[in-house]
């Protein structure tokens, strides 16, 4: 899986960091808290978004190995990061120290087709796996798959800002229902994993692990945009236009007046969920 640009991540981190659930976050951490060291996979790493967020919150010693399967966005990672930190030094191996709210931090980065070698991804000694907009992209088979991995590792799985397939626009627009529905076929597409789950996919995470006997909890990170978040409203508008064009499934005059009114929209709101997921104590 690829084709994020680093610039489309680097637009949407402020609003994804202040959309997390904070409530589940802080229950990660405290479920993380008896040991002052924490081992972490982040499946998908893109730019290293996810490790901003979450490392001033976790254990004091941290060690973090972020996957992609893209090496442009492990490198604009691996910059991102030691532009990030309080201080940053790059030793000769590649890993990155850092130091960030007190928090001391190595970064090991790995470039790696996860649909390929998941297994041996998850085989590295970690004790979370953490992701972000990520698990929408891949098909129920891959989920099932990854669930049974984890499972069997006793891997507890910490994922956020998975899209769960509400989205509101104002104002509205007579195209909206008709428009999301084709986004939510074009979702559906193979995007390296086979046929995405997409908005399905908190669900199906949830039921597999809870027929496993694992407990689960989840909560909201709905993004809410405003005037302020105009640019993003933007490049929202832009791509949804792009994919549902795509499909085939809307008139293209439909699609070209639906963009231009959102790309001018006052608001939106996009739903997404996050989801803890370990074994029952």
């Amino acid at each position: 899986m690829s084709g994020f640009s680093a610039e489309w991540l680097a637009l949407r981190e402020p609003v994804d960091h202040r959309s997390r659930n904070k409530g589940l976050r802080d229950l990660v951490a405290r479920s993380n808290s008896a040991s002052g060291s924490l081992r972490i996979t982040d499946l998908g790493c893109g730019s290293g978004s996810n490790l901003r967020a979450l490392a001033p919150h976790l254990a004091t010693f941290q060690h973090w190995c972020l996957v992609d399967y893209d090496p442009v966005l492990l490198q604009a990672a691996a910059h991102a990061l030691q532009m990030w930190a309080d201080h940053a030094a790059l030793r000769a191996d590649g890993v990155l120290e850092l130091t960030v709210a007190s928090r001391h931090v190595t970064v090991s980065f790995e470039q790696a087709d996860l649909n390929r070698s998941l297994e041996q991804v998850l085989d590295r000694p970690a004790d979370l796996v953490t992701a972000a907009a990520f698990f929408d992209l891949v098909s129920e088979d891959w989920l099932q798959r990854f669930v049974a991995a984890s499972i069997a590792r006793r891997l507890p799985l910490y994922t956020v800002l998975t899209y769960d397939g509400r989205e509101v626009w104002s104002p509205s627009h007579a195209a909206d229902a008709q428009m999301l529905a084709a986004f939510h076929a074009h979702q559906a597409s193979d995007k390296g994993f086979g046929l995405a789950a997409g908005p399905r996919a908190s669900a199906r995470l949830t039921a597999l692990y809870e027929n496993a006997g694992w407990g689960v909890t989840l909560a909201d990170s709905p993004w809410v945009l405003d005037a302020s978040d105009a640019a993003l409203i933007a490049s929202l508008a832009d791509g949804s236009a792009a994919a549902v064009a795509e499909t085939g499934l809307v008139d293209a005059a439909h699609v070209r007046d639906w963009r231009h009114a959102r790309q001018n929209a006052q608001g939106c709101e996009i739903g997404h969920v996050d989801l803890f997921a370990r074994p029952a104590s």
